[in-house]
């Protein structure tokens, strides 16, 4: 009996290790639920430096950005969840900054906060593209640090 509880005990250890080496990847869908195509996606778009919507990870809203080429994605995304209470942030292209409409916080085009009272910038995710679907994928930050910040990611 001893064995099967050590058994029992031992395997959601071993899960949770494996998801930590390999992170499962989410495929970004549309409005609709359907699985979105990388170049269809950045086609659709008004070119280098779109942000637009997509559900992400646990179907959260996620931003991704067209690059500086317009003809790619950024390899990485931002959750457009406020960090203050969880308003989604919508990105005003005009002044280049996603402004919450709940309580007035406002991030720069990365996620960083530029006015509170958001205490944290927007969470990243990582983009992938399959190059034999087209399909985005996106997975969680795993780095040890956020590269806009140089410190270990709040949401980690």
């Amino acid at each position: 009996m001893t064995a099967s509880i050590i058994n029992y005990i031992g395997h959601p250890a071993s899960v949770v290790a494996a998801e930590e080496k390999s992170p499962k990847p989410t495929f970004a869908k549309d409005i609709y639920g359907t699985d979105v195509a990388a170049d269809k996606f950045v086609k659709a778009r008004s070119g280098p430096g779109d942000r637009s919507l997509v559900m992400g990870l646990k179907d959260d809203p996620t931003y991704l950005i067209v690059d500086g080429t317009g003809v790619s994605l950024e390899a990485f995304a931002l959750n457009a969840e406020c960090t203050h209470l969880g308003c989604v942030v919508p990105w005003d292209a005009f002044q280049k900054k996603f402004m919450c409409p709940c309580h007035g916080s406002q991030y720069d085009a990365f996620g960083m906060v530029l006015r509170g009272p958001a205490p944290d910038p927007l969470a990243l995710a990582h983009v992938d593209v399959d190059p034999d679907t087209d399909r985005i994928s996106l997975t969680k930050w795993h780095e040890p640090t956020d590269f806009r910040t140089g410190v270990k990611p709040w949401w980690i």
